[in-house]
């Protein structure tokens, strides 16, 4: 007898492989693989976490009305047209759940975040690549690709994995150049390490525009990853179609009373703002010595740096070295970038090491 067999578009899915955690034979390491905050989470959200340790036995609220109210008022929205989800990445797959299908298209930009091509595939709707300008977003590129078929693009903004950003009015250009038909979907998953002259407008066109979605997440400067909890930001109506196919209780008290108090803790989002732009500008400046050994690195405006390795040595040659040096860090061939690491930005202590152990990988 045939077994059930799962359709083709699922099977065509590659999984999603997150950053690695440990060494080959289980040793302690340093991770530099997944972007996460090197500060760790506030007082304040740690606190608000231990305080609701004892409501296991009951469901969070499945309307997340606090957390909305908190997100709304921080970035003066509508409560009502915040969606919340699992991480950025749930509201991500919700958007292409709700506006495509088999037959339809979705845009991304070549070196576009992981979680696009499987949330496309998921339901059977066919992934557009647009073409990259060196690595960064290319807006008429985007703007060349759409077709009668396309439903939603995907910009993510800083980009993730390449760190590149988009500038406003290249956001407000493809926006306007795209037909109402189409849903924009700007994921700001970095958008709090920018400064605060550099905020990109997704914000403000998602306020007024039917078809501009906003995602964010808890999980990086916020230093809420364990929890996965992210939101996003849109039209009524769009918020309603989402809300439809949400999971229920997709966050828990405890992380939704985190990030609640995560919002309010200015000191350390500003701390943590600081240690990267800081660290970042250092590694880079010590990664552009190594030039004339074929290293070079993409402009980031995240928490993280993307080494491309031009010369005798390779990037998976270094993905190596430095796991045997005990620094994990991201090798992305899966994604087009085998000739590049993706470097999450550290502590002081780890992005001296990093950028020490790449020296001597580099000279050896």
């Amino acid at each position: 007898m045939n077994a059930p067999q799962p359709k083709p578009w699922i099977m065509a899915i590659a999984p999603y492989v997150p950053g690695r955690s440990t060494s080959e034979g289980g040793a302690p390491v340093i991770k530099l693989s997944s972007n996460e905050n090197p500060l760790g989470t506030s007082p304040q959200a740690v606190d608000a976490f231990a305080k609701h340790s004892a409501d296991l036995a009951r469901y969070p609220d499945a309307g997340a009305a606090l957390l909305r109210e908190a997100i709304a008022a921080h970035h003066d929205l509508d409560p009502a047209r915040v969606i919340y989800g699992t991480g950025s990445d749930e509201v991500l797959h919700l958007i292409a759940g709700a506006y495509a299908g088999p037959g339809d298209e979705i845009i991304q930009v070549r070196y576009g975040f992981a979680v696009y091509e499987i949330a496309t595939r998921r339901v059977g709707a066919t992934l557009v690549i647009a073409d990259d300008r060196d690595y960064a977003t290319d807006v008429d590129a985007i703007l060349a690709a759409v077709t009668e078929r396309t439903r939603v693009v995907f910009v993510a903004n800083p980009n993730n994995p390449t760190g590149t950003f988009t500038r406003k009015e290249e956001i407000a250009r493809l926006h306007a150049g795209l037909p109402a038909h189409v849903m924009l979907v700007l994921d700001q998953a970095y958008a709090e390490y920018l400064a605060p002259e550099d905020d990109d407008g997704g914000l403000d066109l998602a306020r007024t525009a039917p078809n501009v979605i906003v995602t964010r997440t808890f999980s990086k400067i916020h230093g809420l990853a364990a929890e996965r909890i992210g939101w996003g930001y849109g039209s009524e109506d769009a918020i309603s179609a989402m809300h439809r196919i949400r999971a229920p209780f997709c966050c828990t008290t405890a992380g939704q009373e985190a990030a609640i108090a995560a919002l309010g803790a200015a000191d350390f989002i500003a701390a943590s703002r600081e240690h990267n732009r800081k660290w970042r500008a250092w590694f880079g400046a010590e990664m552009g010595k190594l030039g004339n050994a074929g290293l070079r690195v993409v402009p980031s405006e995240a928490n993280f740096l993307l080494v491309l390795f031009e010369g005798a040595v390779t990037a998976e040659t270094a993905y190596k070295a430095l796991l045997s040096r005990g620094y994990i860090v991201r090798w992305l061939p899966g994604q087009g970038l085998a000739n590049g690491l993706r470097m999450t930005i550290g502590t002081e202590a780890e992005t001296r090491g990093l950028a020490e152990a790449l020296r001597e990988i580099v000279a050896g």
